[in-house]
């Protein structure tokens, strides 16, 4: 994770807009007078907002991580997907 200020993050904001899309880098951008922020590539916000709403339910959490041991010990099933037409 790159910090950096906010009078840089304006003089660099392209540069920094790469570095967090090419390098799925979080940039700590922060201020003198305020809370820091922190500036993150859509692709990583949206998986972040994801793993937020799986985790927000407990059942089906709790069957997915269930799920992940069964399979991690060799006790999954392979299946033939159907298409629908």
């Amino acid at each position: 994770m790159i910090a950096t200020n906010y009078s840089n993050v304006r003089q660099n904001f392209a540069r920094y807009c790469d570095e967090v899309v090419r390098n799925e880098e979080a940039i700590i951008i922060t201020r003198r007078s305020d809370e820091n922020v922190v500036l993150l590539s859509e692709a990583t916000y949206n998986n972040m907002m994801e793993n937020l709403h799986i985790r927000s339910n407990r059942e089906g959490y709790a069957r997915l991580l269930k799920s992940i041991d069964h399979l991690e010990h060799g006790k999954g099933q392979k299946r033939e997907l159907v298409e629908d037409e």
